[in-house]
């Protein structure tokens, strides 16, 4: 749906999350827009600073030197009140007075939410950029952030892998993704895990699984595990160190790796996809298109409704999660 194609002016807010890959993106939409005529704007601590109308002017060199990092310099935040329609127009209205008619949102399924309600109940031009590490959105292919996360489990196997081998233990490491196993399979494919647990499969047994390690020290004379935990199962993990312990008799370590997968430098592939996206969603905002999301598909990008990306569930891999499993144990 085209809306205004007059105003030039232009706000940037992230939201949810944050993902390595959203200042790439924040730097590319900043400048594309400038470079078109745009006056831009950022708004801190995502759609909870649009209702504080923490909303300020942004220069050329604002995004100086930002590519290369992780987090976002817009910061954000998690904002609940935003679900009540009168709270979404307060926030709009705190753009319209200061003549700014466009939005940008880079965020993951609940930052497109918000899209779709400022698209519906005001008058602004409102354009989704995905940026989420857990890459749980079904109609692109990949998320702002994913890449950088999925390089920042594959380091930390590298080390912990020196680790558990001197000591012959076994470690679970838990990684996240909230309902999605993207991270954890790619990871384990990349990374030589032994074994992957992730929400979409079919259940596994503990018991099972500890007479696998077992035979692997045994037969094949394996001297480490790894076994990539999806947080999704995150409740199969004190049962899985139970039986692995009691089977092998040797000592079973879990670590979340937690918040250390959403920060780091940016890999190339995730900065490249930043500012791909970023174009896309300035160009979307110089036609007068609102509601609409950016994504990836076989290598293009593309967009969509917000709609549409919200009803598309993220289809599970199975045919690499049946690889991980055949090349890993």
């Amino acid at each position: 749906m085209a809306k205004n194609l007059t105003n030039k002016n232009l706000a940037i807010l992230t939201s949810g999350g944050d993902a390595s890959g959203m200042n790439a993106a924040i730097r590319t939409a900043l400048r594309f827009a400038m470079h078109n005529g745009y006056e831009v704007y950022g708004v801190m601590h995502g759609y909870q600073g649009l209702v504080n109308d923490e909303i300020f002017k942004m220069e050329y060199k604002s995004v100086s030197n930002t590519v290369h990092t992780g987090g976002t310099i817009l910061r954000t935040s998690r904002c609940l009140e935003f679900k009540d329609p009168e709270v979404q127009k307060k926030a709009a209205q705190n753009l319209i007075n200061r003549g700014i008619e466009n939005l940008i949102v880079i965020g993951g399924d609940g930052s497109f939410h918000g899209v779709e309600a400022l698209h519906e109940n005001t008058e602004l031009n409102v354009i989704g950029i995905p940026g989420t590490i857990d890459n749980d959105m079904g109609y692109t292919d990949s998320t702002i952030g994913f890449d950088t996360a999925c390089n920042t489990v594959i380091d930390a196997i590298l080390k912990l892998r020196d680790t558990i081998t001197s000591h012959d233990r076994i470690m679970i490491l838990e990684v996240m993704g909230r309902d999605s196993g993207n991270i954890a399979i790619n990871s384990a494919v990349a990374g030589g895990a032994e074994y992957v647990i992730v929400p979409e499969a079919s259940p596994v047994d503990p018991v099972e699984i500890a007479k696998s390690v077992k035979k692997g020290y045994d037969v094949k004379g394996k001297t480490s595990t790894i076994i990539l935990l999806a947080e999704g199962v995150n409740y199969l993990k004190d049962d899985l160190i139970k039986e692995i312990s009691e089977a092998t008799g040797r000592r079973v370590n879990h670590m979340a790796l937690g918040y250390m997968q959403r920060g780091g430098n940016p890999t190339v592939a995730d900065r490249v996809l930043a500012a791909r996206m970023a174009q896309r969603a300035v160009e979307l905002i110089m036609c007068g298109q609102s509601g609409r999301v950016v994504g990836i598909r076989g290598g293009d990008i593309y967009d969509t409704t917000v709609l549409e990306a919200l009803r598309i569930p993220k289809e599970f891999d199975e045919k690499l999660y049946d690889l991980a499993k055949v090349i890993s144990k």
